[in-house]
Order: structure tokens, then C-alpha cells, then sequence
């Protein structure tokens, strides 16, 4: 059966209706994602697990909150390097699989262009994790196009606030400005987010940053009603 086949099949395992004694399906859904991205480590399997994570991503019979997990950890699951990159400068992550990352960030963004086209019938959660996923993959297209679709969290959410500081970060990094982005790593990271070494790569910094930041908005998420 082909992966995009099983969407429908996850989706009913993650929904009560599955079982009449389920009272939440967070546990299945942790357990179903580490089996995708297994301590935050790409496998060999990981990159046949994307396609799936996608078509979660894109049903509208997934609760709102599900489909902005899935593009979060469609994000992580594309910036593995990078990140690890950051947190490990100058050495190397303990379970580095370099073939196994480059299949799985092709993989994502063979999806991305698909994933970034439902936009407008997205939930906002699930936008502000594609915005963060557009800018891993940038195009020319990518800084005109996120400026005005994040506006309604620039003017709803101030500098300071968590989802404040995540979509303005993200408009610089669509810039693809490195000194701009360089200061606004530094800036954010001399506040409340945790550091990188100075000497990685500037946009793996940056990337590594970015997650922390989608990891603080699911937190945020979980904790409303």
C-alpha cells in the first residue's frame, strides 16, 4: 500500500471514534511522530515516512491542532542538519546520517509547494508552521509572498509576545539577509531562547532558533482549551 494510501487509515487511529474507550489521542500521536523522526534523528525509513506526515497535514478531517504538529514536524524533520549543525559546532551530532537528512529534506520539500498552496484555507497554527517550513525552502517568491500573509500576526501579537517574535524572526530569514539575520539570532538568543555557538554557519543558527520557537508556539497551543 502506498504511504499516502495510510493517511486515512492514522487519522482514524488518532481519532476516539477508533476506539470507544480512547480520552485522548495524544499519546498515539507522540508515538506515531518518534516513529517518523526517532529522537529528533533522521533514519533510513524517515524520508518514506514524509509523504505520510503530508497527507495528514493536508486533511481537513484532522483537527487543527494535529495539522500544524504535522508541518512542525515536517519542519523538523527537514532542518535536522542544520540544526544539530548549530547545537554541535564545531563537532559533529552523536547519530549523524548525512544520506538519510539529505532524503528526508528532499522528500519535504518535494511536498512543500503542495502544503504552502492550502494557505488560505489553513487554520492560523497551521500557518505559522508553514511560514517557518517556506523558509527552508525559499524561493524568489518567498519574501513578497509571507510579508502580507503574516500581517495578521504582526498586528495581533507585539514584539516580546511568543508568536510576536516568531513571525517577525521569520520575516527576516525569508530576506535571506545574513547580516540581518545574524542580529536578529543574536538578539533573540541574548533575551530567552537558547544559544548557538558564534562560529556555526549563520542560517543553521538560524534554523535552530526557528524550532525553538515552533516548539514554545505547540507549547502555547496545547495549553488553550
Amino acid at each position: 500500500m502506498a504511504d499516502w494510501q495510510r493517511a486515512p487509515q492514522a487519522v482514524m487511529l488518532s481519532a476516539p471514534a477508533a476506539d470507544p474507550f480512547w480520552t485522548s489521542d495524544a499519546a498515539f500521536v507522540s508515538d506515531f511522530y518518534s516513529e517518523i523522526l526517532h529522537q529528533d534523528t533522521c533514519r533510513p525509513e524517515t524520508a518514506h515516512g514524509v509523504p505520510l506526515i503530508a497527507a495528514v497535514a493536508v486533511d481537513d478531517q484532522v483537527p487543527e491542532r494535529r495539522r500544524f504538529g504535522a508541518v512542525k514536524l515536517l519542519f523538523s524533520a527537514a532542518t535536522v542538519a542544520e540544526r544539530h549543525l548549530a547545537e554541535c559546532w564545531p563537532g559533529s551530532a552523536p547519530h549523524l546520517d548525512a544520506d538519510s537528512e539529505a532524503r528526508t529534506r528532499a522528500a519535504v520539500a518535494s511536498h512543500t509547494p503542495d502544503l504552502l498552496a492550502r494557505w488560505g484555507a489553513e487554520c492560523p497554527a497551521a500557518r505559522l508552521a508553514l511560514a517557518g517550513l517556506a523558509v527552508v525552502f525559499p524561493t524568489d517568491r518567498t519574501p513578497a509572498a509571507l510579508a502580507p500573509r503574516l500581517r495578521e500576526f504582526t498586528h495581533r501579537h507585539p514584539p516580546g509576545t511568543d508568536i510576536g517574535d516568531y513571525t517577525r524572526f521569520v520575516l527576516v530569514l525569508a530576506a535571506q539577509d545574513d547580516d540581518r539575520t545574524l542580529a536578529a539570532v543574536e538578539s533573540y538568543t541574548d533575551t530567552h531562547w537558547r544559544g548557538t555557538p558564534r562560529g556555526a554557519p549563520t542560517r543553521a543558527r538560524a534554523l535552530h532558533l526557528l524550532g525553538q520557537m515552533l516548539d514554545k508556539v505547540e507549547t502555547d497551543l496545547a495549553r488553550q482549551p
